[in-house]
């Protein structure tokens, strides 16, 4: 079976910089992590190679730092990587970057996809399902137990607000995967040392013959307006006190507030 894990290289501060001229992240010079998300995702591709004798390939886009959370990958266990980075790609919204993980995943060939649900810098949970659209192949979102797979199909369990779901879906497919799903196994010594000596390809737009006005800030419909930082909290107040002490406390401040 081959499997394409999508990865994705998130800031790791909590202050981010933005491009005041487009609008998006800065993300050179930024340290980074891979996203939580997609730590789950590797990992259940590698539960699914064990289990079919299968083959997993790493794909993130992004620029020539991205190519750490490759290495990472690879050192948990992933057989191979591709690194898709190019300036062109630069500024992408969710659907020019599904559109280019798609034809990447076309390239590569592949039986199943698999993406965190989201990645912890947008929120967006878009990228994996439009991918899906875009393949013209099926998928299921917030995968949080996969029951059983073979090469023609797989049953999974999708979390819901107050339940989940069973769902049966052939392959070719997308899934993506919540954190409930599985514990991300740690590196080994033997996946560091064949990390740090893989050959990882870079492919540009070029590579992966897209189409140039579809990919990057060019060929994104949707753009950020404007961004600014919340304004601050208002002072904090602990109650003391009894529990209906801190009631009445309570009380008399809304009232003073208008607020009863």
């Amino acid at each position: 079976m081959r499997i394409i894990v999508c990865i994705k290289q998130v800031p790791d501060v909590t202050e981010v910089k933005i491009d005041p001229k487009t609008n998006t992240l800065i993300r050179e010079g930024v340290p980074s992590i891979m996203n939580p998300y997609d730590l789950h995702a590797v990992e259940a591709a590698l539960q699914i190679k064990e289990v079919t004798s299968g083959k997993v390939t790493a794909v993130t886009m992004g620029p020539l730092q991205a190519e750490e959370v490759l290495r990472e990958a690879i050192s948990m266990g992933v057989d191979d990587a591709v690194l898709l980075t190019d300036r062109r790609f630069a500024g992408a919204d969710t659907w020019a970057t599904a559109y280019t993980l798609s034809k990447a995943a076309k390239k590569i060939g592949f039986d199943l996809i698999i993406c965190g649900k989201q990645a912890i810098d947008g929120d967006t949970a878009q990228v994996g399902p439009e991918m899906a659209e875009f393949l013209e192949i099926p998928h299921v979102a917030y995968v949080r137990k996969i029951e059983k797979i073979d090469s023609q199909e797989m049953i999974v369990e999708r979390l819901m607000d107050d339940c989940y779901e069973k769902i049966w879906i052939c392959l070719p497919a997308l899934i993506t995967v919540v954190k409930e799903l599985n514990n991300p196994r740690p590196p080994s010594i033997r996946g560091k040392m064949m990390a740090k000596k893989a050959v990882i390809p870079r492919w540009n737009a070029d590579d992966i013959e897209a189409e140039q006005d579809r990919i990057g800030l060019k060929g994104s419909p949707t753009m950020v307006k404007n961004i600014f930082a919340p304004p601050p909290r208002g002072e904090r107040r602990i109650l003391e006190g009894t529990p209906d002490e801190q009631v009445n406390i309570l009380l008399k401040e809304l009232r003073r507030l208008g607020c009863l």
